[in-house]
């Protein structure tokens, strides 16, 4: 890239721009990176239009130039090198998160290049081996991957990039002043950081591996379902069974092309929660949530010390990216507030950072308490993640008479009873959060974040300590040393493997389901089967008898015509009995008729063939609409199996490839009608009269004879060729449904598979977890290791996120009350051993 810091000030830096965007890709904004990117900025002499620009994009203004905008504006000759310093941004961590890969693929794109470009970089570059697993958390060895894209480069930005590719990674410097020197000092935090580190480091690995082993099953489940449909593609047999064949492979492939698509959807949840406990393993984490003006910038800034400047009367907080700090080990992050227009879902912001987390502050305020508020928690249920509930007392300050009178009195904002009183609020709190968290052993702390802000203020200096003390903000900031110094190491042990259970159990509970959803399919299948044949046969008996009659009928209406045509022709000729009987016939309609009375008998045979088969393709959609336990189908689901109310029609047309179209055969009823004739004529010295009777008798009986003759063929004819095209479908349904159900059957085991694969896999980490569990309610302190888990842990029953029966090989004494290790861990937790049903508990 050209040097373009040196033109006019106008001039808009894009590849600088773009590098700003992939710093936000990831929806967080460290706050050392927005530092250090700012700085880059004076480094290369960005000009006042690009620093304003990339404020916007940091702030995620609307009004920012997009990604496409900026992309389009770069020259091919810079596009390389500008996809670089993307690149080095994107990887600087030691990954490539699914956002910042989709964002440099997205770029590609618009500069037209070819499929697998980005990669071809990231494999020359030598870090592209496999981003999914990285175990390697040498910091100086992420900032090396990130700078190898830059080798060789000389313009401006990037020799800048690589000065500050450590500093945008937050590794090079932390924020140097302590925000709570009581929270964070002394011998037992300093011990409590060791143990968690050390606990991490244990666990990461064994979540490593769980979720590896989540991945290579999954990954194999798609791989094996495509062979299973295969197999049926290439099946030989009949020109039939080919077509059924196919017919059968490609509704499989359509399910299977489903069944992939969220596959590698859950392949890619599974790998981003490794993403998640990676970047969270040397830290122990806080998230705050909350919807918009609850006061949680207030507790930001309190806890931190930074974003004082967006606190106050009429301001609120621009960014809708997550925003990071850190120092000794503690990482707050600080969502965009819940509801805040333009921003993220509840869902997107709680899924953008839960994994992350170790604890969950989530601020409310007195004034406004709704159950929609806490609708999303059931996100943090489903992760396992311990809960602290803010409640903001809201109170307006502003005036100093009524600041002295709260400072004369502030326990009275916090009385549990009365009118006036909290007591109310919190019980509504524990009922929303015991429906949807699932329980309510969670920590309600009533604080005054006001009076907490005014204390920072230089106007009430004289006050501070006052403001502070009134406003409890102390009580929540013990609550945090509580959680680091005396739990700290079992909350890292429930991010890095109680909750990691989380990220197999949601395609373990997919994959049961759809487990469930073939067998039933199958099963139904196989019992339909004999069900439908019958109904074909008493389809095929009633359409036979009533093509029968209609040709019986036809017949019988010629035949009944005959007596006026032997009067009417009793003295022609041959050429005109010829002539009129070919008319009477066309008069009666007689091969019209026969026609129609196959056309018919064709399309009311298929009718019913086809409400059959539409029948059992209405109960196998039901089948896979079904909802078990808690578990719903979704539309998608339920696409995997539109195509089965079709099949009717598809093996109608396999069976006319087969035996060509029912038709009625052609009936020559002429024949025979000269000779009577001649034999007629012989007589040549009868009367008139009598010739004319002999005549008429003669024509009547010799084309009587025909006609039931021909009738007797016909009907023979006919129930010989339907017979043949009934057979024909009832073969090719049958050749049909098993096809179908070996290719059923053959999904379904290799679901069975994956299901038994993933549930050892989610019980071997709950196992890890229940022995770290124990290990804390007995404090003891042991390394994690499979021998010493198989030697304490029998078996884990866990509903997850709500409750958790462990049993152990033999009975283990707590130092903790069982009403204590609930609270803590926030689930129902209850011990037994193979020696007594009940762990007896010790209170301390």
């Amino acid at each position: 890239m050209s040097d373009l810091s040196s033109t006019t000030p106008e001039h808009l830096d894009y590849p600088f721009l773009l590098v700003t965007h992939m710093v936000c890709a990831d929806q967080q904004i460290h706050s050392e990176e927005s530092k250090a990117l700012r700085e880059l900025a004076t480094q290369i002499g960005a000009s006042e239009r690009t620093l304003a620009e990339m404020e916007k994009i940091l702030a995620q203004e609307e009004s920012q130039l997009s990604v496409e905008d900026l992309a389009a504006k770069v020259s091919p000759g810079e596009q390389s090198e500008a996809m670089s310093q993307m690149l080095a941004i994107a990887y600087v961590d030691g990954f490539c998160s699914v956002l910042e890969r989709e964002m440099a693929e997205q770029v590609a794109r618009i500069w037209n290049w070819p499929t697998g470009e980005v990669q071809r970089q990231l494999a020359e570059a030598g870090a592209f081996t496999d981003t999914r697993f990285i175990g390697e958390h040498n910091q100086k060895q992420k900032v090396s991957f990130g700078a190898r894209f830059l080798a060789g480069a000389d313009s401006l930005l990037s020799r800048a990039l690589v000065d500050n590719l450590a500093k945008l990674t937050g590794s090079e410097q932390k924020v140097e002043q302590l925000r709570r020197e009581i929270l964070l000092t002394g011998p037992e935090y300093d011990e409590a950081i060791r143990q968690c580190a050390v606990i991490a480091d244990e666990d990461y690995k064994f979540a490593e591996g769980a979720l590896e082993s989540a991945d290579k099953a999954l990954s194999k489940l798609e791989k094996n379902i495509k062979v299973a449909i295969e197999d049926i593609k290439h099946k030989t047999g009949s020109k039939g069974q080919a077509t059924t064949a196919k017919e059968v492979a490609k509704q499989l492939e359509d399910t299977r092309n489903s069944l992939s698509a969220e596959i590698i959807k859950e392949i890619e949840n599974v790998r981003e929660s490794l993403r998640a406990k990676e970047r969270a393993l040397n830290h122990f984490s806080i998230t705050f949530m909350g919807r918009t003006k609850a006061g949680k910038s207030t507790l930001h800034a309190i806890v931190t010390d930074d974003g004082w400047d967006a606190i106050g009367v009429g301001k609120q907080r621009t960014t809708r990216l997550n925003r990071v700090c850190e120092w000794k080990n503690i990482r707050i992050i600080d969502t965009p507030g819940i509801g805040a227009p333009g921003g993220k879902s509840d869902e997107e912001i709680a899924k953008s950072i839960i994994d992350e987390s170790d604890v969950i502050c989530y601020v409310v305020t007195n004034d406004s308490i709704q159950e929609s508020e806490f609708a999303f928690l059931r996100l943090l249920k489903e992760k396992a993640k311990p809960l602290i509930i803010l409640l903001n007392i809201k109170k307006n300050l502003s005036d100093p008479r009524r600041l002295e009178h709260f400072l004369q009195n502030p326990d009275k904002e916090f009385v549990m009873e009365g009118q006036s009183g909290i007591g109310g609020h919190i019980k509504r709190i524990r009922r929303y959060a015991k429906q949807h968290y699932a329980n309510d052993y969670l920590d309600i702390i009533p604080v005054m974040l006001l009076a907490a802000q005014l204390s920072r203020e230089p106007e009430h200096a004289k006050k501070k300590q006052e403001l502070f003390k009134a406003s409890r903000m102390e009580k929540f900031l013990d609550s945090i040393r509580v959680s680091l110094v005396n739990h700290g190491a079992i909350r890292r042990s429930q991010t890095l493997l109680g909750s990691t259970v989380g990220a197999i159990d949601h395609p373990n509970k997919w994959v049961n389901q759809q487990a469930l959803v073939y067998e039933k399919l199958t099963e139904t299948l196989k019992n339909k089967r004999e069900e439908i044949q019958k109904d074909i046969r008493k389809a095929a008996k009633d359409t036979k008898d009533s093509l029968w009659q209609q040709i019986d009928s036809i017949f019988q209406d010629t035949i009944n015509a005959i007596p006026s045509f032997a009067e009417d022709h009793w003295n022609s000729n041959e050429i005109a009995m010829k002539l009129g009987w070919e008319q009477k016939l066309k008069a009666l309609r007689f091969e019209d008729r026969l026609k129609i009375a196959y056309q018919e008998t064709s399309r009311k045979f298929n009718q019913e063939v086809q409400e059959v088969l539409e029948e059992l393709g209405n109960e196998l959609q039901l089948i896979s609409q079904l909802e078990i336990g808690n578990f719903s189908f979704t539309e998608q689901d339920s696409n995997n199996f539109r195509d089965f109310v079709r099949i009717g029609g598809s093996i109608l047309g396999i069976a006319g490839t087969v035996i060509g179209l029912f038709v009625a055969p052609p009936v020559g009823l002429a024949i025979g009608i000269v000779t009577a004739i001649f034999s007629m004529m012989t007589e040549l010295f009868k009367s008139k009269d009598e010739k004319r009777r002999e005549a008429v008798i003669n024509i009547s009986t010799s084309l009587e004879t025909q006609l039931n003759t021909q009738r007797q063929n016909t009907l023979q004819q006919a129930q010989s060729d339907f017979g043949k095209y009934s057979d024909s479908v009832t073969t090719n349904i049958n050749i049909y449904f098993e096809e179908l159900i070996g290719g059923l059957e053959a999904i379904a085991t290799q679901l069975e598979e994956a299901k038994h694969k993933l549930s050892d896999t989610a019980s071997y980490l709950n196992r890890a977890y229940a022995k770290r569990i124990i290990d804390w309610s007995t404090e003891q302190q042991e390394p994690l290791t499979v021998q010493g888990i198989k030697q304490t842990i029998y078996k884990v029953e866990r509903d997850f996120g709500r409750s958790m029966k462990i049993v152990t090989k033999s009975q283990v004494q707590p130092l903790k009350s069982l009403d204590d290790i609930k609270h803590i861990l926030q689930e129902d937790i209850s011990f037994s051993n193979l020696k007594s049903p009940k762990l007896r508990t010790k209170l301390p």
